[in-house]
């Protein structure tokens, strides 16, 4: 089971596997001239020629061979480890390099679930599959010859005896092939499935509590449970009954050795030395093909991995050499936009959106209106959209990726922070940025205060900046994207988790910013819109109506529908806010 394409992605892995075979191959050479020794000396016994020189030689040698095979097994597990380790750096660069190769828009083609099963769970079964695997296959080759060819000094007939049994193993292996290769093909697809619902789940477990669907998504992954456990207990059973088998035939074919050479002895065709010998060779005669054996399953786990590392690997990818950098006319219009992210559920329905520069471009509407979906699509996210979008006069899609992430900043609702410290967080966003530069944006989002009396710019952050509110957070991250003072600007529900005076201060900071550059503001809440040059309002996919706040609070449709209730909403919230108080 040799993967010529598996082991040519990882080169350098073959010098360690190499020198795996070679130092296990030496240990065996060192045993098998130390029980000859002592099969020899034992001769002497019997024959009462041996003396105290005979004893000390014996001594020697076999004091010398276990220092050896000491040193031996050092080095073959050292050579397997470096071997291990670098298929797994190798692999993940890999992986890792061709997800940015990718993109924005790489989940398109794989789900984040998968690339976390293949990049951990299935790089480690490859660990074994080269650290392990690969080496006791030609170590298993080598032992083999080198025993029946050892062994055929001391007695011709065992050692064919030995060499046919041991020859039934690989037999075995070949034929449970077969069968392994398609069960854990499904097992495999099980997992991922398994794994994909559980991400999914988990990270929308608030939402479906809210709906109170979580009882549903219970019953459905407990069903997809049940599916992968059966799955599971067929590839445990596939591998415990053949590797009964390989155990019978190991054992069957040693037992069947020692009984011929004993009775060789008998019959005096062999001597006791020679005996000796094949009774302690015995074992070690079949223990490479087993160890070998008891390793195919892994290695069968390792191989059906890298069907879908592979998978990944062989993904087109886009052909950024011959797009255009970005315009300097910054300017954004979207004609005729259609978007669905399945065929039964269509989010956009044909529209237009024109995000004229010099000021902020509001999207208002109620959730699943396809706001969000907008935005996705103008960072390159989303592809798989039908109609045109347009840069300046240049269509988004013919715009290299790395342009738009230079030239475009987009700040969601739950942005991500980095584990390090906050000068480490902000200089991302422009690299090297002065103190002055890193404070004063820090005040522009009301957050200096904070950090003066933590430890400043060197306030250490935890994954995701799980030790800070969530308002905190995002603070860094539109203090990190004013960093960045990009041309194009998506504000996508940014200062959601954000208290309402320090909303109002972002939003004057962000209007402020606005001058000379396209700011396309997504927002549920309609204040933060007021002051926009222009709100395009999405209902059920469709721009119902477009224009300034006076405009469209004069028209009394929809935007104006939203409005009043708004304000009835936060009315109320302020009356009970104020009951509280007193």
């Amino acid at each position: 089971m040799i993967n010529k394409r598996l082991i040519n992605l990882v080169p350098e892995s073959k010098k360690y596997i190499a020198a795996t075979v070679l130092f296990q191959s030496v240990e065996l050479a060192v045993n098998i001239r130390m029980i000859f020794s002592i099969a020899t000396y034992l001769q002497k016994l019997l024959e009462h020629t041996a003396d105290i020189a005979d004893l000390y030689l014996t001594a020697a040698v076999i004091i010398i061979s276990l220092c050896i095979r000491y040193v031996c097994i050092l080095c073959a597990s050292r050579s397997a480890f470096l071997s291990s380790k670098t298929v797994k750096r190798r692999l993940r660069e890999l992986i890792f390099n061709k997800l940015l190769r990718q993109g924005a828009s790489y989940a398109a083609a794989v789900s984040s679930a998968e690339i976390v099963q293949i990049s951990v769970e299935g790089v480690e079964q490859l660990e074994t599959y080269f650290g392990a695997y690969l080496p006791q296959f030609f170590y298993s080759m080598v032992a083999t010859i080198g025993l029946f060819i050892a062994l055929s000094f001391a007695d011709v007939m065992c050692a064919a005896v030995f060499l046919v049994c041991v020859l039934l193993i690989p037999v075995t292996i070949a034929l449970v092939q077969t069968i392994a290769k398609r069960l854990l093909g499904k097992y495999w697809t099980r997992y991922a499935s398994l794994g994909n619902s559980f991400l999914e789940n988990l990270q929308g477990l608030t939402t479906l509590k809210i709906y109170k669907a979580d009882q549903y998504k219970n019953e459905e992954m407990n069903k997809e449970s049940e599916l992968f456990r059966k799955i599971t207990m067929k590839v445990l059973i596939m591998q415990l009954n053949s590797i009964t088998i390989m155990d019978v035939i190991a054992y069957g074919g040693a037992s069947l050795g020692i009984i011929i050479s004993l009775l060789q002895f008998r019959n005096g065709a062999v001597t006791l030395g020679q005996c000796v010998a094949i009774i302690l060779l015995s074992a070690d005669f079949f223990i490479p093909m087993r160890r070998l054996g008891s390793l195919f399953h892994t290695a069968m786990n390792g191989i059906a991995a890298s069907g879908r590392i592979f998978r990944l690997l062989d993904l087109p990818e886009p052909e950024d050499a011959e797009k255009e950098q970005f315009p300097e006319e910054c300017g954004i219009r979207c004609r005729n936009l259609y978007f669905s992210y399945s065929a039964e559920r269509e989010i956009l329905h044909g529209i237009d959106l024109d995000f004229a520069p010099g000021g902020v471009n509001a999207i208002v509407g109620e959730s699943g209106s396809g706001k969000s979906t907008i935005a996705s699509i103008l960072m390159g996210r989303n592809r798989n959209f039908t109609g045109d979008v347009f840069v300046g006069s240049e269509p988004l899609t013919h715009i290299r990726e790395q342009s738009i992430m230079k030239h475009m900043t987009y700040v969601g609702s739950n942005s991500y922070l980095f584990t390090g410290t906050v000068r480490d967080n902000l200089l991302m966003g422009t690299d090297g940025a002065s103190d002055d530069e890193l404070w004063s944006v820090l005040k522009e989002v009301n957050i200096a205060g904070f950090l003066h009396e933590a430890e400043g710019l060197e306030t250490r952050l935890s994954e995701q900046g799980s030790n800070f509110s969530g308002g905190q957070r995002q603070r860094l991250a539109i203090a990190r994207a004013l960093l960045h003072d990009s041309p194009v600007y998506i504000f996508d529900e940014a200062t959601s988790n954000i208290d309402a005076d320090s909303e109002n201060e972002i939003m004057e900071c962000i209007y402020r910013m606005s001058a000379g550059k396209t700011v396309v503001l997504i927002t549920h809440r309609l204040a933060n819109a007021r002051k926009a040059q222009r709100i395009f309002v999405l209902q059920h996919g469709s721009v119902a109506e477009s224009g300034r706040h006076d405009e469209l609070i004069g028209k009394s449709c929809a935007y104006a529908e939203l409005w009043k209730t708004q304000c009835s909403l936060e009315k109320y919230n302020r009356e009970k806010l104020y009951e509280k108080a007193e």
